[in-house]
């Protein structure tokens, strides 16, 4: 996606050989247009595939899954807590991630309710680096007996395993950014998305 690919060579950076920051316009400060550019590519790619719910990980992932459902027709964005509460269904799946970024592991939940068996889901989230939080949400989606439509990721870091590792198990992926590697702080692009 031409223009993610802009703001990612424009206002993203590098830092060290792994850490990609795009707080500027993706998970800190967002970019409206973009993010609702981006919505609607992912929707158009998987409009195919029917889904019926839009699937995240808070926070980040809120607003991509957002406008992605939008395009879809409105449909219902359920989103992944990192935090147990007080008021939480007894009646909750679970799935645990390690966060690449924070380095520390988090524990998915999403109340049984919001996912109803026979579903088609799409997972939506930002980044896909080791694939921890996409591998959380297909549990997930497996444990309501939900059928998996695909997932649509913002930023794929390609020189980490996650993609590898989620189109060898015959997932639907699609990345709107593939970054292929980082040297000096500049981000390096791959050309296939």
């Amino acid at each position: 996606m031409e223009a993610l690919r802009k703001a990612i060579l424009e206002q993203g950076r590098g830092i060290g050989s792994d850490i990609i920051k795009v707080d500027m316009f993706l998970n800190h400060r967002l970019d409206t247009r973009l993010i609702f550019d981006m919505g609607r590519e992912l929707a158009d790619y998987f409009r195919r595939e029917n889904p019926d719910i839009v699937l995240t990980v808070e926070a980040s992932g809120i607003a991509i899954a957002l406008t992605a459902a939008h395009y879809l027709g409105d449909i219902p964005v359920v989103f992944a807590k990192k935090a147990g509460t007080s008021t939480q269904s007894e009646d909750m799946l679970t799935a645990v991630a390690h966060s690449f970024t924070h380095g520390n592991d988090n524990t998915l939940r999403v109340d049984r309710r919001y996912l109803p068996a026979g579903s088609r889901v799409l997972v939506v989230d930002d980044f896909l680096a080791d694939g921890q939080a996409s591998q959380a949400l297909i549990s997930i989606v497996k444990q309501g007996q939900c059928q998996l439509v695909g997932v649509g990721i913002a930023v794929e870091k390609g020189f980490q395993p996650g993609g590898k590792r989620l189109r060898e198990a015959g997932v639907n992926l699609k990345s709107l950014a593939i970054v292929e590697g980082i040297a000096d702080g500049k981000i390096k692009l791959a050309q296939r998305e």
